[in-house]
């Protein structure tokens, strides 16, 4: 049996790089994207993480669960509350501005706008970051191909989401003026979030290993509060346009896809 630390890590470590790699736009772009490719990113995003928290993640809590002898429900809708919950919290808690947005949520600071543009993504991928590392944990603990296969298919899915999620952070922060080599380097600190959440979640799960499905389901309810709390109103904010919509149908359709053909 595969090291789980070692898949997660290298699971995580190909979506931060993903991030890494969208976050060095800010050399190659002089301006921001349009509007509507803007919120067609974010569209895409959220079909993403609704499939994957679906397939990758709702699924294989619930069977996990049966094996366990437990009744299938408990952990999934348990999981599912407690990571929505937990997203809340800190979405309450820690101080984060976003993207054309003039004042940030979060508690009263007194921290740079562009710190809190970083910590905005940065809420975002701890759930993904732990979704792919318990997806490898996943793997590693069944040996079985098609877990590996499925938990690749989730990380290709949420790296081809941070790809403009990297370009989403460093150019707003060129624009409101930082240089483009510090723009890129806080865009790409915004996804280190995901390694450390995938570590964590490996930990806790390879610890206590009753504890998995609920781990999966928790990874789950965290993201979809993700999505219906901050992608899905900035994708349709302002004046309506069907990209968000477009983009939402692809992400979910493409993620679909990947963890069908793959898993």
């Amino acid at each position: 049996m595969e090291n789980p630390l070692v898949l997660a890590l290298l699971g995580t470590g190909f979506t931060f790089f993903a991030t890494m790699v969208g976050s060095a736009a800010v050399f190659f772009v002089k301006k921001e994207g349009s509007a509507a490719a803007h919120k067609a990113f974010l569209g895409f995003a959220a079909g993403v993480m609704i499939a994957a928290s679906v397939w990758s993640l709702l699924i294989p809590s619930i069977e996990m669960a049966k094996e366990q002898g437990v009744a299938e429900w408990i952990p999934a809708a348990g999981g599912f509350v407690v990571g929505g919950l937990f997203l809340f919290i800190l979405d309450r808690i820690l101080p984060h501005l976003h993207v054309g947005a003039d004042k940030p949520e979060g508690m009263h600071s007194s921290w740079k706008r562009t710190t809190m543009l970083v910590l905005a993504v940065t809420l975002h991928n701890i759930p993904e970051g732990m979704a792919v590392g318990l997806s490898f944990a996943l793997a590693a603990e069944t040996g079985a191909p098609s877990t590996l296969a499925g938990a690749m298919a989730l990380a290709i899915g949420m790296a081809l989401q941070n790809l403009p999620e990297g370009a989403a952070i460093s150019l707003p922060l060129r624009k409101e003026g930082v240089s483009a080599p510090k723009s890129f380097v806080y865009g790409t600190l915004s996804g280190i979030v995901e390694p450390i959440a995938g570590v964590i979640g490996v930990v806790l799960a390879v610890t206590v290993a009753q504890v998995m499905p609920f781990l999966l389901a928790f990874a789950a309810g965290a993201m979809i509060y993700v999505v219906v709390e901050e992608l899905v109103p900035e994708a349709h904010g302002g004046e309506h346009t069907h990209a968000g919509t477009i983009g939402a149908m692809l992400g979910f359709t493409v993620m679909m896809i990947l963890d069908i053909a793959l898993g």
